[in-house]
């Protein structure tokens, strides 16, 4: 995916029709084969059987109709067979539906299972880079727009390839010359397809460009919409979105005419050639030894129109093989992003974490244009891959308590983001126990840390589900004790059903200080042995973190712990405290030691005092 910041920007995409990506499909269609074989071979003998309809007709005519009443008998079962093949085919067509509609979304869940997978094992960086709703798109409108393809697209393609030799034999077998005529509509229709290739499937690509812009703009402006409103924006953003909207129309309209371009196309070559065929053929007959009879032509005509139909499918599926190419696309490209931040090879289980956490040498930059959203909001981009962090070193005991402090944007996140191995540093090593936390698998290292953001995500549930998220196991007598040590016991017993009162998406039924205590709970019922909090008390009230100080205690014996706080006085017991800026640690010590200096601490104390 091409790296864009905004909704406004289309996404680059390759012109060339790559084959591949149909092979790549392929791959998902393989473990059907055999339901898909077995469904061609009942599609395919239907057709076969419904072919030769067309030949009953004209045995009819020259041979039943002639004989008068003696032809009746013949006729009533030419009649019987035609209605056992009506039957038999209608059956046929019930069991396809049903099978290949269950193949088709069968495939798109596995497919979308794909995307969704590796988008659990993208880093940080990866949603750094790109709006979440053009993420978004691809795992669900593009993958949905693979379903009629899938489920109809494949067998009919199958079978209609089938059909056009079944009824080119047929009709070479009624009368060949009619059958070259015939024909001759066929070299205009592959012109056709292939002069208008190339434009439509560019068409697509733009097509799929604006609806993910779209869809980026309708995300960001749902997340945004209390901004939203308390600037009085709304006009301004409706005129995006329209603005948008109308790019989407615009490029919807150009690439459906490129495909309506093909069935108009194949009707007019199907309708010229059977009027040549009714002009000549008449005459033909009335030639001696022409072998054309009222009956042949009839036959004829049928045929002509069974031939032209598979080729019109053909030509629709060729459309929607083009519309899905461009989907795939983006599609593959998704499940194709590198995972930077994965287990080695040789990566082994951490063992359990005593809390010895250092860093030695560490140098880590952002990649070039990418956007990190820092506390308040502010946005930062990193343009030319700036370091953020500069051969940083420093060593935490076991138990202690670490407070990093410092300006906006210093790089207090990215170190416990280090520490947790959401990023990769580019130089030096980051230790804890003295294990080298790049050799180990993600999960057994991120399993023994606890992490409370400033931005305390809550999730759709009940608070119970919610507490219990980082440990499944935990009993809800454990939950609530959780929640009695982080004050959050009470504001939760006035809810309406307590702790299986259900909350929204990111707790908005919830203040900012309730959706923290709960990640406070959270934290403590995982009983992490790393414990990392990034402004997790920064919305919450005094009083709060006054009646919080003894559960906050509580959770950080006996943890190594790592606390990021612009609030000052959260951090005066840490054990240690270091001010970062411009790319390092600038001084360190306790809070005493960094009073007495009168440095850069100090007058950060001074400046929230003051």
């Amino acid at each position: 995916m091409a790296k864009r910041n905004t909704f406004s920007e289309d996404e680059i995409y390759d012109e060339k029709f790559d084959i591949n990506q149909v092979k790549r499909l392929f791959h998902y269609v393989k473990p059907y084969r055999t339901q898909i074989a077995l469904i061609a071979i009942l599609m395919l003998s239907s057709s076969g059987l419904s072919m030769l309809i067309p030949t009953f007709f004209m045995k009819v005519m020259d041979d039943c109709i002639p004989m008068g009443m003696a032809g009746m008998k013949p006729i009533l079962g030419y009649v019987a067979a035609i209605l056992l093949i009506t039957v038999y085919g209608m059956i046929s067509l019930k069991l396809k539906i049903r099978y290949m509609s269950r193949i088709g979304q069968n495939i798109v869940h596995e497919i979308r299972s794909d995307i969704f997978n590796h988008l659990q094992e993208l880093p940080f960086s990866y949603y750094d880079e790109r709006p979440h709703g053009k993420i978004q798109v691809r795992v669900v409108n593009y993958v949905n727009n693979l379903s009629d393809l899938l489920s109809n697209g494949i067998i009919n393609t199958i079978t209609d390839l089938c059909n056009l030799f079944f009824i080119v034999g047929f009709m070479i077998a009624i009368n060949g010359k009619l059958t070259l005529l015939c024909m001759c509509g066929l070299p205009v229709l592959v012109f056709v397809v292939v002069l208008i290739k190339r434009k439509q499937h560019k068409s697509w690509q733009i097509q799929s460009n604006k609806q993910s812009n779209l869809n980026a703009y309708i995300a960001e402006s749902i997340n945004g919409v209390r901004v939203t409103q308390s600037f009085v924006r709304e006009e301004e953003n409706i005129d995006i979105f329209n603005g948008l909207s109308r790019s989407y129309r615009k490029a919807w309209m150009r690439a459906v005419r490129y495909n309506f371009l093909m069935s108009p196309m194949v009707d007019i070559i199907s309708n010229i050639t059977t009027a040549f065929i009714y002009v000549l053929g008449i005459q033909w007959m009335f030639q001696p030894d022409s072998g054309i009879t009222v009956g042949v032509l009839v036959a004829f005509t049928a045929y002509i129109s069974r031939f032209w139909n598979p080729i019109n499918t053909l030509a629709s599926f060729y459309n929607s093989l083009l519309t899905a190419i461009s989907y795939l696309e983006r599609i593959f490209e998704t499940i194709d992003e590198p995972v930077d931040v994965k287990d080695r090879e040789d990566a082994v289980p951490m063992p359990p974490i005593r809390g010895e956490v250092e860093f030695q040498d560490v140098t880590f930059s952002y990649e070039p244009g990418v956007e990190i959203l820092q506390h308040v909001n502010l946005t930062f981009s990193y343009e030319d891959g700036v370091e953020i962090l500069k051969k940083v070193s420093f060593k935490a005991k076991k138990g202690q308590t670490v407070a990093i402090v410092g300006p906006t944007g210093a790089g207090k996140s990215t170190i416990v983001n280090l520490i947790s191995r959401f990023y990769d540093v580019d130089s030096g090593k980051v230790l804890i126990d003295g294990i080298d936390i790049s050799g180990v698998t993600l999960k057994s290292l991120r399993s023994q840390m606890g992490i409370m953001m400033q931005d305390s995500f809550i999730f759709s549930g009940t608070i119970m589900d919610n507490i219990r998220y980082g440990n499944q196991d935990a009993t809800d007598e454990e939950v609530i004790e959780a929640a009695k040590v982080v004050c959050a016991h009470d504001f939760i017993m006035e809810m309406e059903n307590g702790y299986q009162t259900a909350v929204n998406e990111r707790g908005s039924r919830l203040s900012a200080g309730q959706r923290q205590l709960i990640s406070f709970a959270r934290a403590l019922l995982a009983c992490p042995n790393i414990l990392i909090m990034d402004e997790a008390t920064s919305s919450i009230d005094t009083e709060t973190e006054i009646l919080l100080q003894k559960g906050l205690n509580r959770l950080l014996e006996g943890r190594t712990s790592f606390i990021i706080a612009h609030r000052l006085s959260t951090i005066k017991n840490a054990d240690e405290i270091l001010y970062v800026d411009k790319g390092g640690i600038v001084e360190r010590g306790n809070h005493e030691e960094l009073m007495a200096k009168r440095g850069e601490y100090y007058r950060l104390q001074m400046a929230q005092k003051s």
